[in-house]
């Protein structure tokens, strides 16, 4: 019997005929498959051919040479074709180059000086610093096309802590070896060393952005020339009085053994009882933060107990106090008594401070580690506590630990638990979220210690640097930033410029004894710091040493301080110093005070500041006039960009382009958590897998997206991907240049075109040089108040929305047309100088593409006293006699017709190649004049085949459709012929009752006096307009549908 299945499949099949089985089923047929190899091979070889053909456009040009450029244009948009060659050309003409003597005669208003924010020398250039380049350069271009006397000083940092890091891992890799091992003098050779092969990569970036910097004055903070700038400031400052050593609380790094500046610290909230792991900490692989640990302390002769509590529990080794606040009634019959510490024979006294002492925090006791915290340290001068070191420069607990003695410092906190467990003064351990600081370099968890360094009195050098933004003399923009700046300023303390490195200039200063004191004399001990001796020299060193200490100089024994100075100290001196500094050099006459300094607003106080501290201290002058800040730079997220993220793109990633495998391998090495690896690869995969990465896009559409993201004083969230947008804008202009340089034919500019372009202009015309200007006054507004973003949005909507999509229209008939030569050459010298002045005004944002496509113009070269390159040329202006508002409302006008003219063809389904019969109707003798000047115009562009002005009473024909263009101009298209007679009929019917319940409606308003005298007249007025407006559409949909029945 059959199965269930196949009886149901016999019933499906009862009275069905079984189609026969094609016999040729699944054969080749050898024609068909010929013909189809054939169809492939020609698509082949036309790609071929055409691949072929475009790489025969990339001429090899020498280094430095003009570039070579074939006659043909490429079909589209190629960045690393358009931008090769042209940088090395730019820099060996010495377009990048300034004269001091120029920069002097013309004064601070007459030339543009600005420096780099000099870069890590260890690192390259991220879009932050890309961003910064792309400002700066489009200023200094800007101001070169000007006519300014300009400078671009290019430079790099030799980054102290980065930089020796660096060379020493790299020791330790690969030979095994580190720095002392080496010695100072060897290891210094081995940094230099580095410096000379892995410096350059910025230099490389710096380039490929196309900055205009003149490379002929590149600097390096530790060149001779900024050294003895260094040297010069340093002593300077030490005979004012500003500069001393002594023993101070700072931010102090252990792996690194060194002094650390605040803006190298990372300040990090984690939650309470977080595990990390410590360098140098070897006997746990994690330790734990964010706990608050309360322990007692027994008051001295009796069993009362003091109960505090500290996240850092192996500070109460080096505790010299108990703080309660005066006011505390549970202490007041303590004032004045001690407690005993647990593990060393002293007695510590209860003080009273109601500065760091809140009595409703807590237990209201305070323990206080005077030389281990910031407010503590404060507490400690406050009350001359003593101060005692726990711990040695490497983190080991010193002598002053008790039993403690040899343990790393977070190993002491486990042991100091366990120990007050044991003697019952351990009371409670709980998590508390703090904020910890860690060292930006090593990692490592910051140390507050006291320790002899040097230090600079800030005070009088910060309220001159007040005093200068509030006196009008220095700008800080954006305006809102100036509050920041003076409560750092006005906050300043001691700045701690001393750092326990090799690599940096070397303190000049040296300890002097007598041969009879060496080695036995302590140089760090505050009874001796007279003997410190700041000199320009060793030898001048010796002879102000041998006065001192009243012996011959041949018994002199000096030691140089073996610290060098924070980075920070010599990029304070920047901008004076890259001019020779403290010679009086030409550079130093003719190019200081700088114009402008740009950089972001997380240096704020940490550079910008200090230049401005420094330089008047030391020159008496503002290093610049005016200081802006641009936006941070976070990723899409509003992240950091930070290599720990795997979120830092190199420029160069974007110009040449990057796979997606190299993006992935970037996220890898960071330290995000899997999930955010696998989070961020979702990311990229759905940005960039179509293109397999990020797709080339060339410096010239990265410094345009770059710019058109900003927005003065606020974070930029960047998305890569709208920045790689902007290599479409590139495209369009490439492919809009080349369509308009076709419309030239063997059209040549002359020396009197400009002079004489309105003699016999239309209003398309003027209408398009009317826009122009306004174009130049707006870009040039735009540069002048540092908006950038907006000066990308009018130099975009010129060129695509005004210049080709408008007047490109408009004249594409006449540019061809051979009977009416003259209107045809004065169409294309207007084109010429449209675009001449477009591609200018584009040049500082787009440098590479604006000059290829301007030396493309037909007869470049051929004008007098014409520019050898765009970067050289003069910055358009406005031409008052090319302001014109008539030919701009005009061209409005007659475009809205147009734009009539086209809706009423796709309302009526009328074929746009097919001419039309239309009829124009204006009740105002402006709107009649306007049209019928540009009646060609509106011709052409509706493909008309005839175009008749109707002057009341005349009405159109019958069977024609509307389109209210404004109150008194009126479209019509003659639809006799050319539509389906019943949709048309369809939709005045539709049109009729649409507007029938509005306009009663608006007629019931109109006729409640209520309504006439309580509601607003605007409103009234308005509801009157579009009763007006409502009823004229209805009475000529009524008119349609009688012609049509």
């Amino acid at each position: 019997p059959l199965s269930k299945s196949a009886l149901k499949k016999l019933a499906k099949g009862k009275g069905k005929d079984k189609k026969p089985k094609d016999k040729n089923f699944g054969k080749v047929d050898p024609e068909k498959a010929a013909k189809k190899a054939a169809e492939k091979a020609a698509k082949a070889k036309a790609k071929a051919d055409a691949l072929a053909a475009e790489e025969a456009l990339v001429v090899d040009t020498p280094h430095g040479d003009k570039k070579i450029m074939t006659d043909t244009m490429a079909s589209a948009y190629k960045p690393e074709m358009v931008e090769k060659a042209w940088q090395e050309w730019w820099e060996k003409s010495g377009f990048y180059s300034a004269d001091a003597e120029a920069g002097k005669a013309a004064g601070e208003e007459g030339r543009f000086v600005i420096v780099i924010p000099p870069p890590n020398v260890t690192g390259s250039l991220h879009l932050g610093h890309a961003l910064t380049a792309a400002i700066e350069d489009t200023l200094t271009r800007w101001h070169r096309m000007k006519g300014d006397v300009t400078l671009y000083v290019p430079g790099t940092d030799h980054a102290g802590i980065a930089t020796q890091s660096i060379v020493e891992k790299m020791l330790v890799r690969d030979q095994g070896i580190n720095r002392h091992d080496l010695g100072r003098e060897k290891f210094l050779e081995k940094v230099w060393e580095w410096k000379d092969q892995y410096g350059s990569r910025i230099c490389r970036q710096i380039r490929e952005l196309g900055s205009s910097v003149d490379w002929s004055r590149e600097a390096f903070t530790m060149d001779d020339k900024c050294s003895k700038a260094v040297v010069e400031a340093f002593c300077r400052f030490h005979e004012d009085g500003i500069l001393f050593r002594d023993k101070r609380l700072i931010n102090w790094s252990c792996k690194l053994k060194s002094a650390i500046s605040d803006i190298e610290v990372d300040h990090e909230d984690i939650e309470g009882g977080v595990m990390r792991s410590v360098p140098g900490h070897t006997k746990q692989d994690k330790y734990q933060f964010g706990m608050f640990t309360e322990f007692a302390y027994k008051v001295s002769g009796s069993d009362e107990e003091i109960i505090v509590a500290t996240t850092r529990l192996e500070t109460m080794l080096g505790d010299t106090a108990v703080a309660v606040h005066p006011e505390d009634p549970r202490y007041k019959h303590l004032h004045g008594k001690f407690v005993d510490h647990p593990f060393h024979d002293r007695k510590i006294p209860i003080i009273l401070d109601d500065v760091l002492v809140d009595m409703n925090l807590g237990t209201g006791a305070v323990k206080i580690t005077p030389a281990h915290d910031p407010n503590d340290y404060e507490c400690g001068i406050r009350h001359k506590l003593p101060f005692i070191t726990i711990f040695t420069p490497d983190g080991i607990v010193n002598s002053e630990g008790a039993q403690f003695e040899g343990m790393m410092r977070y190993d002491a906190r486990v042991a100091v638990e366990e120990a007050l467990k044991e003697v019952g003064l351990l009371k409670d351990k709980y998590p508390k979220p703090m904020k910890l600081g860690f060292c930006s370099r090593s990692g490592d968890v910051i140390e507050p210690m006291i320790m002899p360094q040097w230090f600079v009195d800030c005070d009088n050098m910060a309220k001159r640097a007040m005093d200068a933004v509030k006196d009008g003399e220095l700008r800080i923009l954006p305006e809102m930033h100036v509050s920041t700046w003076n409560h750092w300023l006005s906050n300043s303390r001691p700045w701690c410029v001393s750092r326990q490195l090799w690599w940096g200039h070397r303190i000049p200063a040296y300890f002097a004894c007598t041969k009879a004191e060496e080695g036995v004399i302590d140089q760090n001990a505050n009874d001796h710091k007279n003997r410190w001796i700041v000199a320009r020299s060793e030898p001048v060193a010796r002879t102000k040493a041998a006065a001192l200490l009243g012996v011959p100089e041949s018994e002199v024994v000096l030691n140089q301080d073996e610290d060098v100075l924070d980075t920070w100290f010599s990029s304070g001196l920047f901008p004076f110093s890259v001019m020779g500094w403290p010679d009086q050099t030409a550079d130093l006459s003719g190019f200081f005070p700088t114009s402008l300094l740009e950089t972001g607003l997380d240096i704020l106080f940490f550079w910008v500041a200090r230049m401005v501290m420094m330089s008047l201290q030391l020159t008496d002058k503002l290093p610049f006039k005016d200081v802006y800040l641009h936006a941070m730079v976070r990723d899409k997220e509003g992240r950091k960009m930070s290599k720990s993220l795997g979120n830092v793109i190199d420029p160069l990633e974007v110009i040449h382009g990057c796979t997606l495998d190299t993006l992935y391998a970037k996220l890898q090495s960071g330290n995000l958590a899997s999930k955010e690896v696998a989070k961020a690869e979702a990311a990229f995969k759905a940005d960039f897998e179509a293109d397999g990465g990020i797709p080339a896009c060339g410096a010239d559409a990265l410094r345009i997206g770059l710019l058109a993201y900003t927005v003065q004083g606020r974070d930029i969230n960047l998305d890569i991907k709208r920045v790689v947008g902007y290599r479409s804008f590139c495209n369009k202009l490439w492919q809009g240049t080349r369509f308009l340089l076709g419309c030239f034919g063997e059209f040549m500019p002359t020396d009197v075109m400009r002079s004489t372009i309105l003699d016999v202009a239309s209003t398309r015309d003027r209408f398009i040089l009317s826009k122009l200007n306004t174009c130049i006054r707006e870009t040039t507004q735009c540069l002048t108040e540092y908006e950038f973003g907006k000066s990308v949005q009018v130099l975009q909507s010129f060129f695509v929305g005004t210049l080709c999509d408008v007047y490109l229209e408009l004249i594409k008939p006449v540019v061809h047309n051979k009977d009416d030569a003259v209107g045809a050459n004065q169409a294309k010298a207007t084109l010429w100088l449209c675009l001449d002045s477009f591609l200018k005004l584009l040049h500082p944002i787009c440098p590479f593409v604006t000059e290829e496509l301007w030396q493309r113009l037909p007869g470049r070269g051929s004008l007098a006293g014409e520019a050898e390159s765009i970067m050289i040329a003069g910055w358009p202006v406005a031409d008052p006699s090319w302001d014109n508002t008539a030919a701009e409302d005009s061209t409005a006008l007659v475009l809205d017709c147009i734009g009539a003219a086209r809706s009423l063809r796709h309302e009526n389904k009328l074929k746009d190649k097919v001419p039309a019969d239309f009829f124009i109707a204006c009740s105002s003798q402006d709107s009649t004049d306007s049209i019928t000047a540009q009646i060609a115009d509106f011709t052409t562009l509706s493909t008309a085949k005839t175009v008749t002005m109707l002057v009341a009473p005349a009405e159109p024909p019958m069977k024609c459709s509307l389109k209210i263009v404004t109150d008194s101009v009126k479209v019509y298209v003659n639809c006799a012929g050319m539509v389906d007679k019943s949709s048309e009929i369809a939709k005045c019917n539709k049109e009729i009752k649409m507007l029938t319940p509005l306009i009663k409606k608006l007629e019931a308003k109109m006729a409640n006096p209520k309504y006439l005298e309580t509601a607003p007249p605007a409103t009234v007025d308005k509801d009157r307009s579009k009763l007006r407006e409502y009823a004229g559409k209805k009475e000529e949909a009524e008119k349609t549908l009688k012609s049509l029945q």
